[in-house]
């Protein structure tokens, strides 16, 4: 396994420093190790924090890699070593540290293992909430970057134009679903994603050669189309600055995706318990001597960026700056568990008012309704589920410019229950589309729409093809609990299921209790075409993530018959 060699050539600098603040550089990769230093060495020993990931060899190419979010629709997502990133994006040691001692407020007020984070923002760069499962950042991402292009293309919102979804995995991650299905997306829908592999050869103990054949992901995705390939040294400032630029101008630019790939030493154990007993001498020998540190000193020294002593006084700052940002959050209060139970849902004031998230969903600029009225106002005649569903949706759609309709076979064809026939032919194939054959890229995808302001409601075509969706479907109900209320993803999940006149174990089922035990989701299960269209009204104007059950014996059965109520 050869790592941190590479045939690219770090080219004129003068262009880097225009991009990169290596002052900025230096002081943030500073921190960063002084934070590592400060929790692995001390913290964790006094069991003041549970959770340690080192980002110690990934932080320079992950800070440089910050600097470059710079536009105002700029989204990020990454896993539980992305630390250095968000460091150079602004974030504050204090809430970092919030997060990893358990302490009120924090990214989530005590509500996960603190070493993944989530920041809303609507004036910059947005860090969409991370999850604890590896593989989960990426279809997010993807539906973000596709939000982008409908924002600007189908929109018409300008504020929209130079932004892009970048993700961060390690070479673990390419062998999830998630990997593979938001390459499918990135590729086949042409979206401005960069994907950031940061390859230390190891997932925890197992070597990369496990996950990818020949341990190089760039290598085995040579003949891939639709997207810029890069690969090279994260350890080398010149050269990792040069493809980081070349990587964000192809997606600015071109406004098709990339995947960066950068070899970096994981210079500590997978977290503060591993010893790493399963690596060398020699090996673990050979990665200290690619420091990065070492490396961006030298460099920063030989080009005039820094004074020798300029680097001495910046470290000890950073000591200076971690410690004194400990001394603080060690005297405030634990996270209080009486409120535990809060936010697993849209909660209202005294006064009646909604308590938003801060980002998520179409309620935050929601769109202006036609008038409603809870007297019935029926048409003649009686019409089946399927008709009374499709005739909701296409209102909602006609009125709702920020609603997508999409799924496996919803666009030309109309799903395979016919539910949404001829709605893209009235509504476009921007706003009703087919997709990949990918459940976790569905409602992953979901996800990353939704954080983006709009109104997914993806198909998931029989209730048993919502298993491999499964990690999405939980991150989507967990998250404005698990944010703390400072993220909420509502979205529309249509899926058939049930017996009808022949089945089998895959396409029978209904299995809907699951959800409705689940943490955030509003499950609606209709019995007939009348309450099909109240419980669809009600969930595509809700602000919670909800489930709509359509059972396919009700779809065309003469006893759901209703007229349709308007």
């Amino acid at each position: 396994m050869q790592l941190f060699k590479s045939p690219n050539q770090p080219q004129e600098t003068d262009n880097q420093d225009s991009v990169f603040d290596w002052h900025k550089v230096a002081k943030d990769v500073l921190i960063s190790r002084a934070l590592d230093d400060l929790e692995e060495f001390d913290l964790v020993k006094q069991k003041k924090v549970l959770y340690q990931f080192s980002a110690r060899g990934h932080d320079m190419a992950q800070i440089m890699l910050g600097q470059i979010l710079n536009q105002q629709k700029d989204a990020v997502s990454g896993y539980y070593r992305s630390r250095p990133l968000l460091l150079s994006m602004g974030l504050p040691v204090e809430q970092f540290l919030q997060a990893t001692m358990m302490k009120q407020g924090g990214f989530s007020n005590g509500r996960d293992i603190g070493v993944v984070f989530n920041q809303p923002n609507h004036d910059g760069a947005c860090v969409l909430p991370m999850s604890g499962g590896v593989g989960a950042q990426y279809t997010p991402v993807a539906g973000w970057a596709q939000a982008v292009e409908y924002h600007r293309n189908h929109l018409k919102d300008s504020n929209w134009d130079a932004a892009m979804g970048l993700v961060l995995g390690g070479d673990g991650s390419v062998a999830t679903n998630g990997f593979w299905s938001s390459l499918t997306m990135a590729t086949t829908l042409e979206l401005p994603m960069l994907f950031y592999i940061e390859d230390n050869g190891y997932g925890i103990s197992v070597p990369s050669h496990f996950q990818t054949p020949g341990g190089n992901i760039v290598k085995n995705l040579a003949s891939f189309r639709g997207i810029k390939m890069l690969s090279g040294d994260g350890t080398n400032p010149e050269e990792a600055a040069e493809l980081i630029q070349q990587a964000n101008e192809h997606v600015r630019n071109e406004r098709k995706p990339v995947l960066l790939r950068l070899t970096v030493p994981r210079l500590n154990g997978h977290s503060a318990q591993d010893t790493q007993s399963y690596k060398s001498s020699e090996r673990i020998e050979f990665e200290k001597q690619h420091d990065p540190l070492p490396k961006l000193k030298k460099f920063l020294i030989s080009n005039g960026h820094l004074e020798e002593t300029e680097w001495g006084q910046l470290a000890q700052q950073a000591k200076d700056h971690c410690f004194e940002a400990y001394q603080r959050v060690d005297k405030q209060d634990f996270a209080d568990p009486a409120g535990v139970e809060q936010h697993a849902f849209e909660e209202f004031d005294e006064a009646g008012q909604a308590i938003l998230q801060q980002q998520g969903g179409i309620h935050l600029d929601a769109p202006t309704f036609p008038p409603s009225s809870s007297e019935v106002m029926a048409e003649p005649g009686r019409i089946n589920m399927v008709t009374a569903i499709r005739k909701t949706l296409d209102f909602e759609l006609t009125h709702n410019k920020k609603m997508l309709l999409f799924g496996e076979d919803v666009g030309v064809k109309g799903g395979v229950h016919a539910v949404t026939l001829g709605l893209q032919e009235k509504h476009g194939e921007a706003q009703v589309f087919d997709t990949s054959l990918s459940e976790e890229g569905i409602i992953g995808r979901s996800i990353g729409l939704s954080l983006a302001g709009l109104l997914p409601v993806p198909e998931i075509q029989f209730r048993k093809y919502a298993d491999p969706a499964e990690e999405q479907l939980n991150e989507t109900g967990t998250m404005r609990w698990r944010t703390n209320n400072r993220f909420a993803a509502p979205m529309v999940v249509r899926m058939a299921g049930g017996y009808f006149g022949c089945g089998d174990p895959w396409h029978s089922q209904c299995a809907e209790v699951k959800w409705v035990h689940a943490i955030g989701w509003q499950v609606a299960m209709p019995s007939n075409a009348e309450d099909a269209v109240g419980l669809l009204r009600y969930a595509l104007r809700n602000n919670n993530p909800s489930i709509f059950f359509e059972h396919r014996k009700m779809l065309d059965h003469i006893w759901a018959r209703r007229p349709y109520p308007g």
